[in-house]
C-alpha cells in the first residue's frame, strides 16, 4: 500500500478507531454536526488585560501568533489531504491557548499553524519562525537547556508499529536486535532506541509518514514513536499494520517557546491548569484522540520549574 492511500483514509480511519462501518449515514451526519458545533467551542477572551511590554501583550496587539504543529500525525497534528484543514489534539490545544490570548483561532490571519518537524522545533523557536511549538514535543532535560516549556499537557509512552505479518517475530523492544527501526530525526524515541537497544538498526527519516511508507514496503521493520501517533497509523491500514507490546517509556508533551519567555510560560501553564479543571482539555481530547473510542485520561501534573 502506498502513502497516497494512507493519506486518503487517515482523516477517517485515524480519528475513528472505535467506529463501525455499519454505523450508517445518519450517525455519520449526526457526528459531523456535533463536530461542527464543538469545533469552535473554546473561549476567545475579549479585550484581555496583559502587563505592559509582556509577551502576551505583544502577541495580542500584533493580532497574530504562529504555532508550530506536525502535519503528518493523524489524531495529533495532521493536514487533511481532502479538506486541507489542519487538525488533531495538538491543534485543538493551540486553538485554546490562542483564544486565551484574545486571538480568533478561526481567523488564519490571527492564528497561523506552521508545519514543524522534529528536527527543526528548537531552531524554529530560537529564530522566531514560530511563537509556540505544540508538536508531540516531549519535555526532556536536554531540551530545557535550549527552549522553555509549559505543561505537560499530555502524557503517553513509546510503542512499536509493525507489519501484521511479523507479529510472531516482533512483540516487544527485546525483539529489535538486527531489525531496522525507523523514527524521525531528532526525536526522543529514536534516541531511546540508540541508547537502550544498541543491537537494533536505527533509521532516521524526516517524517513519520516516510517511516510508514518504508514499513509498508518492507524497507524497515518497525516504526517507533509515541503510542497515540502509532494508533492513528495502524487504524489507517488495519489490514497490514498493528501496534504491539506495552509502552516502554513515558513521554510528557509540552508547549515549547523561546527560553527567555518566562512570562508566556507562566501564562500558558495557568491556562492549561484552568483547561484541566473546566473541561476544555477534555473537549480537545474528545474531538480528536477520543474518537479512537478511548476515554480522556486524567490530565497530567504541570511542571512549574
Amino acid at each position: 500500500m502506498k502513502l497516497k492511500r494512507l493519506l486518503a483514509v487517515a482523516a477517517i480511519g485515524a480519528l475513528a478507531l472505535g467506529g463501525s462501518a455499519a454505523c450508517g449515514k445518519s450517525k455519520l451526519d449526526e457526528k459531523a454536526k456535533d463536530d461542527a458545533k464543538n469545533a469552535g467551542a473554546y473561549t476567545i477572551v475579549k479585550n484581555p488585560k496583559f502587563a505592559a511590554g509582556s509577551t502576551m501583550e505583544k502577541l495580542y496587539k500584533a493580532k497574530h501568533i504562529k504555532i508550530g504543529v506536525k502535519f503528518d500525525q493523524p489524531g495529533i497534528g495532521y493536514k487533511n489531504p481532502t479538506s486541507g484543514k489542519i487538525e488533531g489534539f495538538d491543534v485543538e490545544v493551540g486553538k485554546y491557548v490562542a483564544g486565551q490570548l484574545g486571538l480568533d483561532y478561526n481567523n488564519q490571519k490571527q492564528v497561523e499553524f506552521v508545519e514543524t518537524v522534529s528536527k527543526n522545533r528548537e531552531t524554529f523557536l530560537e529564530n522566531g519562525t514560530v511563537d509556540l511549538v505544540i508538536a508531540s514535543y516531549s519535555i526532556t532535560p536536554e531540551r530545557k537547556q535550549l527552549v522553555g516549556f509549559a505543561g505537560p499537557y499530555y502524557e503517553t509512552g513509546q510503542d512499536l508499529l509493525i507489519r501484521k505479518a511479523d507479529k510472531d517475530k516482533i512483540k516487544s523492544p527485546q525483539d529489535l536486535a538486527g531489525k531496522k527501526v525507523c523514527s524521525v530525526t531528532g526525536s526522543t524515541p529514536l534516541a531511546n532506541i540508540e541508547k537502550n537497544y544498541p543491537k537494533a538498526k536505527p533509521v532516521a527519516l524526516a517524517q513519520y509518514s516516510d517511516c510508514v511508507t518504508q514499513l509498508q514496503n518492507s524497507t524497515v521493520d518497525v516504526l517507533t514513536t509515541d503510542g497515540a501517533i502509532l494508533l492513528g497509523y495502524a487504524a489507517s491500514d488495519p489490514e497490514h499494520l498493528m501496534v504491539v507490546g506495552k509502552p516502554f517509556s513515558t513521554e510528557k508533551y509540552g508547549i515549547g517557546m523561546a527560553k527567555d519567555r518566562n512570562d508566556l510560560r507562566g501564562f500558558v501553564n495557568d491556562k492549561l491548569d484552568a483547561a484541566f479543571k473546566d473541561g476544555h482539555w477534555k473537549k480537545a481530547y474528545d474531538l480528536t484522540l477520543g474518537k479512537s473510542g478511548s476515554d480522556a485520561p486524567n490530565p497530567p501534573t504541570l511542571d512549574r520549574y
